[in-house]
């Protein structure tokens, strides 16, 4: 089906474009969604008449999208979530979460949105892509944790898999000095 592109579609083309697309990607999505027109006469015309419009309203959500993208671009939001020791999640961050903490910390952020290419699945601090206008997108942080404790941790750079090591590490020095000190008061008889 050829259908006209009344904004920029990432890889399909740009606004005012004629392109082919299968039947379904049109009718259950670009038509419904506003983002193309059936490429017949009458809306090839209509097209035409409306274009000066749809580009300046094009160039007034790009520029508010802009502004918006450059307080959110490199901004951290923490998730608290369960784990296991090894880091592992019993579950998973997905879209939604990503979008309720971007919310919650004063940006409106649609689950729409936030593109993520799998959900996260471990302990650590995750980058994903918000877009906010078919031309503009900023690269936010999850920081995702069990406690906020361990999320400040993650964030000066230490991950939770060092600090396990680092436990781990202490607890056998403490058990070798404890043998030490017992081997010592043995010799002494």
């Amino acid at each position: 089906m050829q259908v006209i592109l009344l904004q920029r579609v990432a890889k399909l083309g740009q606004m005012g474009e004629v392109v082919n697309v299968k039947d379904g990607y049109a009718r259950n999505f670009l038509l419904p969604q506003g983002k193309a027109l059936r490429a017949n006469d009458a809306n090839i015309k209509s097209f035409e008449t409306r274009k000066a419009q749809l580009e300046a309203t094009n160039l007034e959500t790009r520029k508010e999208a802009e502004t918006i993208a450059e307080k959110l671009d490199g901004q951290t939001f923490i998730v608290i979530r369960s784990a296991s020791e090894a880091g592992a999640l019993y579950g998973s961050v997905t879209a939604r979460d990503a979008s309720e903490a971007a919310t919650a910390a004063g940006f409106t952020v649609a689950r729409g949105q936030v593109e993520m290419d799998k959900p996260i699945k471990d302990l650590g601090i995750h980058t994903i892509t918000v877009v906010l206008h078919p031309e503009v997108a900023a690269k936010v942080k999850l920081n995702v944790a069990r406690s906020v404790e361990e999320a400040e941790l993650q964030a000066s750079g230490k991950s939770i898999q060092d600090l396990a090591a680092e436990a781990e590490a202490a607890a056998e020095f403490e058990i070798a000095e404890l043998f030490d000190d017992i081997g010592a008061a043995g010799n002494d008889e």
